[in-house]
This record gives structure tokens, C-alpha cells and sequence, in this order.
């Protein structure tokens, strides 16, 4: 199955309390913050609900 890094672009300050726990669960706490996940649907999801604050690493 193929991989896909995510990057913490912005920082969680001021973000919804939603959106935090959405961080939360992909592990993401500190700004410029690399992490790699199995490129599944739910992790589609989560990272267009992010959209604005996560970005997909090549």
C-alpha cells in the first residue's frame, strides 16, 4: 500500500477544538512536524478537513 507524509504547516493556536483532536490523532503537535501514514481513506479525510493547516509532503 503506498505511504503519504503529512507536514504541520500552521500552528495549532487558535484552532478549533475539533481540529485539534483531529491533530491529535495523526500525531502531529509542533509546527514543521513530518509524519508518514498508509495512504487510506480515512487519512484522505482527515487531511482534507485540515486542509488549511496540513500540507502533503512529496
Amino acid at each position: 500500500m503506498a505511504e503519504i507524509k503529512v507536514k504541520l504547516v500552521l500552528s495549532r493556536i487558535g484552532k478549533t477544538p475539533i481540529q485539534r483532536k483531529m491533530l491529535d490523532s495523526l500525531g502531529l503537535r509542533r509546527r514543521e512536524k513530518v509524519k508518514t501514514f498508509k495512504d487510506t481513506p480515512a487519512i484522505r479525510g482527515i487531511i482534507a478537513k485540515l486542509a488549511n493547516i496540513v500540507a502533503i509532503v512529496e
